[in-house]
């Protein structure tokens, strides 16, 4: 679904308020995930982006421009589903569609988060001519809901950057084929990952993280043996 298609979608004149006990609940989740991100190095110079879905029509994010170790409740907005700014002054960042994107297309995502580590940035440029990054055998897939074995593959998408939002939203719609993606990498950019709530979020980010950087260790270990 585009942007566009987006606002049609989210266009509801009488919309409740949002909830403002609820928001700050969400928004001191969100400080709380993003300061130890931050102290890891995974958002550098303000980079990334984190929200949740705070109800139907709601979700809080993370507003563009701050350090994200450093964040306080005022650094945190409320969008529509349509993206659209709530009851405030602050515009959102355009990767904000990235986000409600996700919580369009799967209701039980309450929380994303999205993350510019090395190891990531850098798996996302070599794996941008595949577009994908095949990951076979790790134990930790156990980490991602609904997967119970290491006996399988999956797939972590990659798809190329792009600075409109509408056409690099498209290119992840139609990759988010397969149930229990959990996440894509955006090349050169960083990573998304999402669950039912900020708490498994952060579990499918720790293990993309890991999966991917021992991706790369082994791909650095065949190159030097080679």
């Amino acid at each position: 679904m585009t942007l566009g298609a987006a606002k049609q979608y989210t266009s509801r004149m009488n919309a409740p308020a949002f909830d403002h006990n609820l928001y700050a609940g969400c928004a001191a989740q969100i400080i709380s995930h993003t300061r130890e991100l931050a102290a890891k190095g995974w958002t550098p110079a303000t980079a990334g982006n984190f929200s949740i879905r705070m109800d139907a029509d709601h979700a809080a994010i993370t507003i563009s421009g701050k350090d994200k170790g450093r964040l306080t409740e005022a650094d945190i907005m409320v969008v529509n589903m349509a993206n659209d700014p709530v009851a405030t002054h602050h515009r959102p960042s355009a990767e904000a569609a990235l986000h409600t994107h996700l919580y369009r297309r799967f209701p039980d995502v309450g929380a994303v988060l999205h993350t510019h580590s090395p190891t990531q940035t850098i798996a996302g440029l070599l794996y941008a001519d595949q577009g994908r990054v095949r990951l076979r055998g790790y134990e930790l897939f156990k980490a991602l809901r609904g997967h119970t074995t290491h006996e399988t593959e999956l797939d972590l998408p990659v798809v190329p950057n792009s600075q409109d939002m509408d056409q690099l939203t498209t290119s992840v719609d139609a990759v988010l084929t397969q149930p229990n993606t959990w996440g894509y990498l955006i090349a050169g950019h960083g990573l998304y990952a999402w669950g039912r709530d900020i708490s498994e979020a952060r579990r499918h980010l720790d293990a993309f993280e890991f999966l991917l950087g021992c991706e790369l260790e082994m791909r650095r270990l065949r190159g030097a043996g080679a």
